[in-house]
């Protein structure tokens, strides 16, 4: 099956009942599907063929689902793009993907000024706006004119259905190859535990659609169970948190700076929160004061999970128990095998601490050119090495440390030799180590060691205001601290863990 059969499937069950909900819009399930269909016929009128990547670089707006959808109808492959990317992010993943179209809103077509000579195989930008703002651009309204239906085309199950681009260990993006059959895996991995929806529900959909939690988790999921998906393109903790207690949500899929901001306003217990039967939260650690506290203050049981982009993405959930349980990101979907490994790759014995490593039909196909990666990330029986270390309380995993040295900004990657490459460009600049540290909503926050240069004066405002030309802002460095050395092993490499 393709994603977008099963979109189908659901608008001839229930063409009249409402699939979107955004601000006062309200889009039923035979609309967007006709929608999807002009999409659809308009990618392949500009001669797209199956396979070719299509790149969106939008919002939480109705336009991404239709262009997503209609991409994937006319079996293309979509890559979602950060609309935080700056320029020379955007560029490197548009020219990595070979990305033929871009679909862009207005707001976003700054970031693409100045690269599009860069990328020959861009042809064409449509933009969601009511007229082209910039030469070469065309309205998304005038390139889905016409009326003829779109070409069956026959994709699906195992042809790849997006390229999702995650940061590697050096900080350089890869893009994940993720199939019509991994996203829907998953789909019927999360339908057997407490996370399922029915066409009776309303899911809040404020993560960004470019991440693939929230794509698939908050938007693709609901979408193929017949639910509503309420839509809301920026986060602001009270407006949220009253649309959720007015507006029938019945559904939450968060992270844990959204939890964070709603335990900490003044009033939250005001609102009735009744209504909300799921409440779930993943892409980084709920801290257990804030679960106690949603449990306490709201009213909520939030369950947490754990995954990956390339797992499509839930692998384990406390949903698959009897209920949360702080510190735990519970037991492993339906379909995962899941195991703990030593250095050597043998199991650990029970209690010990181990690398994560999973198999199962939500496991991407591999990294789009690159079979290093790859055959790094997975062995020849299917093991996805996850990077991260865990310890089995009983058949609940629990997450003790990662191998790598990723920072985790609200969910979102963040390599440390990405934003050291940016700072030491910086002529004040001779030496500079980033490490991860607390920060008590967003998890964790980004923070730089740094040696000047000799003679040299810098403040730490100045580096991070550098860091923002070449960084998407939750990457730049938001403490600097000025040192005379860094810590240096025999080979000269920076020990990291001595500046934790």
């Amino acid at each position: 099956m393709n994603l977008a059969d099963q979109l189908r499937a659901v608008a001839r069950r229930q063409p009249e009942a409402p699939a979107l909900l955004a601000g006062r819009r309200h889009i039923g399930y035979g609309e967007l599907d006709a929608r999807v269909d002009r999409a659809a016929a308009a990618f392949q009128r500009a001669g797209h063929e199956p396979g070719d990547r299509v790149a969106l670089l939008l919002g939480n707006v109705p336009r991404f689902v239709t262009a997503l959808y209609g991409a994937l109808r006319a079996g293309l492959a979509v890559v979602p793009l950060n609309p935080g990317s700056t320029a020379s992010e955007a560029a490197h993943i548009l020219a990595h993907s070979g990305a033929r179209t871009v679909v862009a809103g207005a707001a976003r077509l700054g970031i693409l000024d100045g690269v599009r000579e860069t990328l020959p195989a861009l042809e064409r930008v449509v933009v969601t706006a009511t007229s082209a703002p910039a030469m070469g651009t065309r309205t998304w309204d005038q390139f889905t004119e016409g009326s003829e239906p779109p070409q069956p085309v026959g994709t699906g199950g195992d042809d790849l259905a997006l390229l999702a681009y995650t940061s590697g260990t050096t900080g350089r993006p890869r893009g994940a190859m993720l199939s019509h059959a991994n996203l829907l895996a998953n789909h019927d991995q999360m339908a057997a535990t407490r996370l399922r929806v029915t066409c009776d529900d309303i899911v809040l959909c404020v993560l960004p659609l470019f991440h693939l939690y929230a794509l698939n988790v908050a938007l693709a999921f609901p979408l193929g169970q017949g639910a509503t998906v309420r839509l809301v393109e920026r986060f602001d903790p009270a407006s949220t948190l009253d649309l959720v207690a007015d507006g029938g949500v019945t559904a939450v899929v968060g992270a844990p700076p959204i939890y964070v901001a709603w335990v900490n306003l003044p009033d939250a217990g005001r609102r009735d929160l009744s209504a909300i039967r799921v409440a779930v939260s993943g892409a980084a650690p709920l801290p257990p004061a804030v679960l106690q506290r949603c449990r306490s203050d709201l009213g909520l049981e939030v369950d947490e999970g754990y995954g990956l982009t390339e797992t499509a993405p839930v692998l384990t959930t406390t949903a698959m128990g009897d209920g949360p349980r702080a510190g735990s990101v519970g037991r492993p979907v339906p379909g995962v095998e899941l195991r703990l490994v030593d250095e050597r790759r043998r199991d650990v014995r029970p209690g010990d601490p181990g690398e994560v490593l999973v198999r199962g039909p939500n496991v991407f196909r591999g990294y789009y050119n690159d079979p290093e990666a790859t055959a790094a990330a997975l062995d020849a029986d299917g093991w996805l090495s996850t990077g991260d270390v865990g310890v089995l309380d009983g058949p609940d995993l629990v997450l003790v440390d990662r191998r790598a040295d990723l920072i985790i900004v609200s969910g979102f990657n963040v390599y440390p030799r990405e934003v050291e490459d940016v700072l030491v460009r910086h002529p004040k600049v001779a030496e500079a180590a980033v490490v991860g540290v607390a920060h008590p909503y967003t998890g964790e926050t980004v923070k730089a060691v740094v040696v000047l240069a000799a003679g040299a004066e810098a403040t730490g405002e100045e580096l991070a205001d550098f860091c923002g030309r070449f960084l998407a802002r939750f990457k730049c460095p938001e403490v600097v601290e000025f040192v005379a050395s860094l810590p240096h092993n025999a080979s000269g490499k920076v020990v990291r863990r001595h500046l934790r």
